[in-house]
């Protein structure tokens, strides 16, 4: 990071928007647990208990959050697993059908890459790829890690093998922007979802469901104002299909996308559109200076 002394430059969405606003849908599968784990069993050895609780996800949650999205006219980001692209393929091309993007999410989502080689980073990046493509005819152009957790192997393997467009494990702002990596410019889409993630807010902690939409409310209102005053800002949420999905928590999620819907100046759209549009005013940008 260049130190300015300065802020950076405003960005600016299509429509004079104050705000945009996408929806993550984590679509996941796990070898040996999920992140549901009251009661851990033996090290290593699979949670049957967990593993069932992450297999809501593509039997019933999944289905839950479409009826949801489309009630609401929204389409959203799914962060896809290999595995789940390969267990699942069926309903995977479904949810690529409805005009929701797909999103490459690691192999599992219990692989967090402590232990992993450059070489394994590689295949699993490029089998995760491979399977989502296989599922539904077309290769993602947008990663998100599990547990936003990246390394230097594997950023390596996104930018010069997968040649992919953006990256979402970076955590440093509040919208999306430009970075080069590897001889290649990426657009790096901020984690700035930790005011409205099921996972951490109510999964985790055992929060009532109420504290979603609190959350979401208030972050969303303090963004638009700052982007009524002259700078723009980006606003996410985080459903995950085995824990969001879930009733107890639907009405608040509902909820607090209907907030957004209230306010005029609003861009809705997917993780790769806002990526799009921040690579395109980029190069605009480098067009003028030259």
């Amino acid at each position: 990071m260049q130190d300015t002394g300065k802020p950076a430059a405003p960005m600016e969405w299509p429509g004079r928007a104050n705000i945009a606003m996408s929806i993550v849908v984590a679509f996941e599968a796990f070898h040996t647990r999920s992140q549901y784990n009251p009661r851990p069993g033996p090290a290593g050895k699979p949670d049957q208990s967990s593993l069932s609780y992450a297999e809501y996800g593509p039997k019933t949650g999944v289905w839950r959050v479409l009826k949801l999205l489309e009630s609401e006219g929204l389409h959203a980001s799914f962060h896809t697993s290999g595995l789940a692209a390969e267990r699942w393929p069926l309903t995977l091309k479904e949810v690529h059908r409805r005009g929701h993007e797909i999103v490459g999410h690691g192999w599992t989502n219990d692989n967090l890459g402590e232990e992993n080689t450059p070489e394994k980073e590689l295949k699993d990046v490029m089998d995760t790829l491979a399977s989502i493509e296989k599922a539904i005819g077309v290769c993602p152009d947008g990663w998100s890690s599990p547990g936003s957790k990246g390394s230097d192997a594997k950023y390596d393997a996104l930018v010069n093998t997968a040649k992919v467009a953006w990256i979402g494990d970076d955590a440093s702002d509040d919208v999306p922007f430009v970075r080069e990596m590897y001889g290649r410019n990426v657009v790096i889409m901020p984690r700035n979802n930790f005011p409205a993630n099921d996972l951490t807010l109510w999964l985790w902690p055992a929060n009532p469901p109420s504290v979603f939409s609190e959350s979401f409310r208030d972050a969303f209102d303090e963004l638009y104002e700052e982007g009524a005053a002259g700078e723009p800002k980006w606003i996410e949420m985080v459903i995950h299909c085995h824990i969001g999905a879930r009733p107890g928590l639907t009405r608040a999620i509902r909820g607090a996308i209907q907030h957004a819907k209230k306010h005029p100046k609003v861009w809705f759209a997917r993780r790769g559109d806002i990526a799009k549009h921040v690579m395109e005013r980029f190069e605009k940008s480098k067009s003028k200076a030259s």
